[in-house]
């Protein structure tokens, strides 16, 4: 989709330029029947040189890129106009255009999920401060598995854990028979004051998605829309707030093993290679299994307090589980770089999630 834009506004940009080589007799033009006064053969160099800007910025990932796009359609839909007989099919180019620049304009709005995701992240960054280093002193509670994961991880003699940042890329889908839609994603979770703030983008049938998971104080909820315009999906609620919970403790476990030793987690052994661990905040608790394999690695975490909605309305409780594994070094902490996400259904397991690390900071002092 970003390269179909992109070679639309290109080329558009680039036959504004066949107006301008018309008005000033540079070339014979006969794609173009009717006389260009030299004014307007500037006005079609202008629009053409905005639209080429456009589709630079917008191939380089510059969210303001719908700027110098704007004028580009005002002038050139007014010179299309002028000359329909020979440009009216450039209409097809720029209602293509304009609907991408709404979802763009929509999207620079302070209401936008991205706008509303960045100001949650920063007002957590403002509480960043030095961590005590987590000892053997600090784990000697914990079960046999747990303590020799934190071992395996690295945690031992780095500093505790205030906030990760994460980004992914994978696949979803909603239902057993549902496509798989490629997805990207970035989230920063807070453990002074339990947090999670997920943002996701998707596309389907050449539709952008916006999703944002947002997990503070006592509440939780889980949003998308579709171009940046209709909510599709709007779940809140008690329900949903437990089962982000659960989410915000598998993602303690997953990717920040160190703050395994917080308080408002009660342990209890099961063996050699599991352990039960419950979680509670602001009133909610929740209980999941963890799993390990005989070097420490965490190797899966199951939890029945998780329940499944696809329209943020009708909930479901099955079991939830997210195998991982692939472990790699992030700067001398070893975390499983791949992850799915599973509900075990009456019907059999359903796979809705394909996760891929791409990279993971930790006590992040600034907004990235």
């Amino acid at each position: 989709m970003r390269y179909f834009l992109f070679v639309v506004t290109t080329v558009h940009g680039l036959i504004h330029l066949l107006g301008f080589v018309k008005a000033f007799g540079l070339a014979e033009g006969s794609q173009l029947t009717h006389g260009i006064s030299k004014t307007a053969g500037v006005m079609w160099l202008i629009a053409g040189f905005f639209y080429i800007v456009a589709a630079v910025l917008y191939i380089l990932h510059v969210d303001s890129w719908w700027i110098p796009a704007v004028p580009a359609l005002l002038i050139s839909q007014t010179l299309i106009f002028m000359s329909w007989g020979d440009a009216k099919f450039g209409t097809i180019a720029t209602v293509i255009i304009l609907v991408a620049v709404v979802i763009a304009i929509a999207d620079a709005l302070p209401g936008s999920f991205h706008n509303l995701y960045t100001a949650d992240v920063r007002k957590g960054l403002d509480r960043i401060g030095d961590m005590p280093l987590v000892t053997e002193d600090d784990i000697r509670q914990l079960p046999d598995p747990v303590r020799k994961y934190l071992r395996y991880t690295g945690a031992i003699g780095k500093p505790a854990l205030r906030n990760f940042r994460a980004r992914f890329a994978g696949q979803f889908r909603n239902g057993l028979e549902g496509r798989w839609m490629n997805f990207t994603s970035q989230q920063y979770n807070f453990f002074d004051v339990p947090t999670r703030l997920f943002f996701m983008e998707a596309h389907t049938f050449g539709v952008p998605l916006a999703g944002f998971h947002r997990y503070v104080d006592s509440s939780a909820t889980m949003q998308i829309r579709a171009a940046s315009l209709f909510t599709v999906v709007d779940a809140r609620g008690p329900i949903m707030t437990k089962g982000e919970t659960v989410t915000l403790f598998n993602d303690m476990c997953v990717m920040a093993p160190a703050s395994l030793i917080d308080k408002a987690i009660r342990w209890e052994p099961v063996d050699s290679l599991n352990a039960k661990a419950t979680f509670s905040n602001h009133g909610y608790t929740i209980a999941a299994i963890l799993s390990f394999n005989s070097d420490g690695a965490l190797t899966d975490f199951s939890s029945n307090d998780r329940s499944m909605s696809a329209d943020g309305v009708t909930f479901t409780n099955y079991r939830w589980s997210t195998p991982m594994k692939n472990y790699i070094d992030v700067g001398g902490r070893k975390i499983a770089s791949y992850g799915e996400t599973i509900w075990h259904t009456p019907e059999g397991e359903f796979v809705y999630g394909k996760f891929h690390l791409a990279d993971i900071e930790y006590n992040c002092r600034e907004f990235k």
